[in-house]
């Protein structure tokens, strides 16, 4: 397995002049996610919880809903100039009977650490149906446990401490209970890990839970969280435009700028306290 931090030297600059260190960086690397042996999508991750990883995107891009739906995750060979295996090529097998992917000139699943949609071709293969939709959830939250959450949050991002450079996502119940947090350079990443979980460990839809992030809500943050079926997303900075548009039109609730005390409820205000 790749390593999560690296250690790379750096001149630092400032009031006491220049010196030489060692800087922790947060690791990047690709992963080839292959279905059935067929290359499917490559994204740049921070190594670690690459099942998670798969489990996660193939939920949120529609082609599995449960945990049975595969039948086994496994690394292929991928080595370096060494000749050492690089983890960096994971394979899915689907259960009998599920559809495979469908590939073709309209979708292109190629993802950078920073978007996970931008490579996707076609409008119309963005926005995606769900099948775990959210807009009938009754759970409530009240305010002092969804401003508890960025600090929960922070304290378990334990290589962002160490690196600056790593996005968080936290799944916690409505009455502020921690289940899982991730980190990835790819803020959909750490929400795909986070979902991916979940869905391991049979527990999508995610009806009654809080997703929380810890950059800003966009529009693919929010389809992600609406097909694994979670009725409140949280962010720590702005929704964008169309993220409030489909959190909206989901029956989300999407809570941002979740600083302190303070918050801003742009949707599904009711689930609030």
């Amino acid at each position: 397995m790749g390593r999560v931090t690296v250690r790379r030297p750096v001149v630092r600059l400032g009031p006491g002049g220049r010196r030489s260190r060692l800087d922790s960086l947060a690791a990047e690397e690709p992963l080839e996610l292959r279905v059935g042996g067929k290359a499917l999508a490559v994204t740049m991750r921070t190594p670690g919880h690459d099942v998670e990883l798969a489990h996660g995107f193939l939920l949120t891009e529609g082609v599995i809903g449960a945990r049975s739906d595969v039948a086994v995750a496994r690394y292929c060979d991928g080595v370096d100039d060494s000749g050492q295996n690089t983890y960096n090529v994971l394979d899915v097998a689907l259960a009998d009977g599920v559809p495979p992917p469908e590939t073709g000139v309209e979708r292109n699943f190629y993802t950078t650490s920073s978007c996970g949609v931008c490579g996707k071709a076609a409008l119309d293969a963005v926005k995606l149906k769900t099948r775990f939709s959210p807009a009938g959830d009754p759970v409530r939250v009240s305010s002092a446990v969804l401003s508890g959450l960025p600090d929960v949050l922070r304290e378990k991002q334990k290589v962002f401490a160490s690196t600056g450079g790593l996005h968080g996502a936290g799944l916690f119940t409505a009455d502020g209970a921690e289940l899982v947090v991730r980190e990835d350079v790819g803020r959909h990443n750490a929400v795909d890990k986070v979902l991916g979980w979940a869905l391991l460990q049979d527990r999508v839809p995610l009806r009654g839970m809080v997703l929380l992030v810890s950059g800003r809500a966009s529009f693919e943050l929010v389809q992600k969280a609406a097909m694994a079926g979670v009725p409140v997303l949280a962010a720590v900075s702005a929704p964008s435009s169309l993220a409030v548009s489909l959190a909206d039109e989901q029956g989300m609730t999407l809570v941002g700028f979740l600083r302190g005390d303070s918050m801003n409820l742009y949707t599904g205000d009711g689930r609030v306290e």
